[in-house]
């Protein structure tokens, strides 16, 4: 049976008010991958991580996933939520994943409220990496995770980015684009 060729994945970059967004969709206009314009190391090796052997080329995004990027920077805080991601880590990574695409637009969790979501209060720790490991930012909306004393905490982003996040959620929140 002959070898099955290396998938080929877009890389489209969309400019947003907090930087350019890098952009990751396959063929079925899932998204595999989104994270800002200067962590693209990071992105990639997360990347070869979850989808090892894909080879990425550069073009756009389906046009309903591009306009759900652009409507949210825009205030529509809904528009990601249909988004289709598609994940490569392990079930715990997945489920922590599921977690925070269930935390409300605006609001925040801690850690420890993150872990206790998927039923492992004490595998915080372990909460937090995978929080960390997350491929898809903004959509798996990992900004949305502070420390237990309510300060921001690593954001692989940067934190500035991720306060910038959570006050864009916050005022569309309080008046939500019509």
């Amino acid at each position: 049976m002959p070898n099955a060729q290396p998938e080929t994945l877009t890389l489209d970059r969309i400019e947003t008010p907090t930087g350019v967004v890098l952009l990751i969709t396959d063929a079925d206009g899932a998204v595999r991958a989104l994270d800002f314009a200067g962590y693209e190391d990071r992105m990639m090796r997360l990347l070869a991580r979850h989808w090892p052997g894909a080879r990425l080329a550069d073009g756009q995004a389906p046009e309903p996933v591009r306009k759900a990027v652009h409507a949210y920077f825009a205030g529509d805080l809904h528009a990601l939520d249909g988004l289709k991601v598609r994940t490569n880590g392990t079930d715990f990574q997945r489920s922590v994943w599921a977690a925070l695409r269930a935390i409300p637009h605006g609001e925040t969790r801690t850690y420890g409220q993150l872990a206790a979501a998927i039923g492992k209060p004490a595998a915080v720790r372990a909460a937090g990496l995978a929080n960390g490991q997350n491929p898809v930012a903004v959509i798996v909306p990992c900004h949305r995770v502070i420390g237990a004393n309510g300060t921001l905490t690593g954001y692989a982003g940067g934190l500035e980015r991720k306060k910038w996040l959570l006050d864009h959620e916050r005022k569309a929140a309080v008046s939500p684009v019509a």
